[in-house]
C-alpha cells in the first residue's frame, strides 16, 4: 500500500468520523463514495467495506459525548439498535444478491430523497 494511499484511507476516515458525529449520519453516507470514487472498489466492495470499520468502539465514542451532554434516548437507541442488527443482516442478503449497477442506483436515490427532504421539507 502506497503512502499516498494510506494517507487518502486517513483522510476519509477521519472525514467520515468527524461527519458522523458532526451530523449524526452513519459514516457509510461518507465513506462508500470515496471508497468507490477515489479507491476504485466497487459498490458491493464499498459498502462491505464500511460496514466492517463501523465496529462498536467506533460508534461508543461519538454516542458517548453526546450521552455525557445529555442527548440520548436510550429506549429509542435500544428499539432501534435490536432491528438494526436484523435489518443488516437481511439488507446485506439482498444486496449481495443483486447486480452491482442496481445497488449503486438504490444507493444513489436514498441520498438524494434525504437531501431533497432535508433542503426542502425540513420542519
Amino acid at each position: 500500500m502506497s503512502t499516498g494511499y494510506l494517507l487518502a484511507l486517513l483522510v476519509i476516515g477521519f472525514a467520515a468520523g468527524f461527519m458522523s458525529s458532526l451530523v449524526g449520519i452513519g459514516g457509510g453516507v461518507v465513506i462508500v463514495p470515496a471508497l468507490v470514487i477515489i479507491f476504485g472498489l466497487s459498490q458491493k466492495m464499498a459498502q462491505g467495506t464500511s460496514l466492517a470499520m463501523l465496529s462498536l468502539p467506533v460508534a461508543f465514542i461519538g454516542a458517548y459525548n453526546y450521552y455525557k451532554e445529555g442527548q440520548v434516548n436510550w429506549k429509542i437507541a435500544l428499539i432501534l439498535a435490536a432491528t438494526f442488527v436484523i435489518g443488516g443482516y437481511l439488507g446485506s442478503k439482498v444486496v449481495l444478491g443483486l447486480d452491482t449497477s442496481i445497488v449503486k442506483k438504490i444507493f444513489a436515490i436514498f441520498m438524494i430523497v434525504i437531501a431533497v427532504k432535508y433542503l426542502f421539507f425540513d420542519k
